[in-house]
């Protein structure tokens, strides 16, 4: 079914059930638009801003942990040899 399809068919509803002022079927319709953004958010796991800058500094830090630890572990091989 089409997206036009889908909108013929809600709009139909609403008609049918009374709902008959262009203000009631504009929230209907935002509504479903809402409903529709919040699943697919919800689809994709996104994650506010404010996460993912913490992550984000998480991740830098445990890299330069990881650089520091690589560098100290090449120079102890380099004084074994």
């Amino acid at each position: 079914m089409s997206n036009s399809e889908k909108l013929l068919k809600t709009l139909s509803s609403l008609i049918e059930n009374g709902i008959l002022t262009s203000e009631d079927i504009k929230k209907e319709i935002s509504t479903d638009f809402k409903f529709k953004r919040d699943k697919l958010i919800n689809k994709l796991q996104l994650v506010s801003k404010e996460e993912f800058n913490i992550l984000k500094s998480l991740v830098q830090k445990q890299d330069l942990a990881i650089k520091k630890l690589s560098k100290k572990y090449k120079t102890k091989k380099a004084k074994k040899s």
